[in-house]
Formats: C-alpha cells, sequence, structure tokens
C-alpha cells in the first residue's frame, strides 16, 4: 500500500499515523531512535507490506502488469490501490478526503524535526502539489509515477500504466476493494494486540 492507505489505517493515533508514514524511509534497525508511538507506527507499516506483499489479491494485480513493468508493478499497483481508496473515500471515512489530507500535512509540519532527512526534503512538493488529495484522480497518479520514473532514471516508463489502469479500472477496483476490507480486519487485529497502538 501507498501513503494515503497507510495513513488511513493508522486510525486517529497521530504518532502511529507518522511513523507508519516515513517508515519506507527509516532503514533497518533505525527505528529504535524514534519515540515509542512512532516506532509502534513504523512496525504496523512493515506488517501492512508483507501482508500486502504476500496476498493472492495483490498478486493478481500485480501479474496484469508484469509483462510490461516487471518488478516495478508492485510499487505501480501501492499506488493504484491507494487511487481507489481516494476515488472511494466516503465509503472508508466521514472526513472530506480535502480536510483529511490538510490536517495530515499540517501534523507532518507541526513534527517536521522529527522527520527523516528523505521526508523533509520532499514533503514541501507533497504539500504543495497535494499528492494525497489528487490520487483520487487518474491524471494525479499519473503524474506521481511519473515523478517516480524519473527518480529511477526512466527505465520503466511507470506512467504509462495509467493505460493498464483504464483499460482494467473495474479488475482493478474489485481487487482492491476486497483485498482492502481484509487488510483493515488484519490492521484492527494488529492495532488491538499491541497495547501501544
Amino acid at each position: 500500500m501507498n501513503f494515503l492507505a497507510h495513513i488511513y489505517l493508522s486510525g486517529d493515533n497521530e504518532e502511529l499515523k507518522i511513523g507508519n508514514f516515513i517508515a519506507d524511509s527509516v532503514k533497518g534497525k533505525q527505528y529504535l531512535e524514534y519515540p515509542p508511538g512512532i516506532i509502534d507506527g513504523i512496525v504496523l507499516h512493515r506488517a501492512i507490506d508483507t501482508f500486502t506483499d504476500t496476498h493472492h489479491i495483490v498478486s493478481r494485480s500485480v501479474e496484469r502488469l508484469f509483462e510490461r513493468y516487471g518488478h516495478y508493478s508492485r510499487v505501480i499497483v501501492d499506488i493504484l490501490y491507494d487511487h481507489f481508496l481516494a476515488a472511494n473515500w466516503k465509503d472508508y471515512s466521514d472526513i472530506p478526503l480535502k480536510i483529511y489530507t490538510e490536517d495530515f500535512y499540517k501534523l507532518l509540519q507541526d513534527n517536521f524535526k522529527i522527520l527523516p532527512k528523505q521526508v523533509q526534503n520532499f514533503l514541501p512538493y507533497m504539500v504543495a502539489d497535494n499528492w494525497l488529495y489528487n490520487y483520487r484522480k487518474i491524471e494525479g497518479i499519473e503524474k506521481i509515477l511519473f515523478q517516480m520514473n524519473r527518480r529511477i532514471k526512466y527505465r520503466a516508463k511507470m506512467h504509462l500504466a495509467v493505460e493498464e489502469l483504464r483499460e482494467f479500472y473495474e479488475e482493478f477496483e474489485d481487487e482492491f476493494t476486497r483485498f482492502f476490507e481484509e487488510l483493515r480486519a488484519y490492521v484492527k487485529v494488529e492495532i488491538n494486540s499491541k497495547k501501544n497502538y
């Protein structure tokens, strides 16, 4: 899953949200340097990633892209799934997506000093372009994929995956919806099993 899903799955716990959001920029045991609540978020993020990467429904989405994008297919599916979460946001939250994302950006800005350097570097661009809110549109997804593709020196042409998104929109959406229900149930158990969550 990508940024929006990780944040959403953290519920209302602010430290859990921050940890879940920054986890990809925290390598190995560096997570132990953070406060306990943020550690919990990083650990939860890693559990979500493991659940996602080994799930048969996600594998079906990845297979649809694999011939064209190879091992980048999994990264692309993470982004596509965030699109479906954003596009169907009213099914998952009573808080409008625009307000939700603005509140999250403020949370990050209020805790800027604790963020890893990599996150500090991209946060201004994320806020300026409103990545999370723009996930709801295919054009927003295309822009994100283009930016990611630029970082890997255009090796995978990931931005072209919006072609598959348009062609197989219903299939991807169905896979996301079924998978996300299982993921939400899994995360609920994970959070309830940890006192610090």
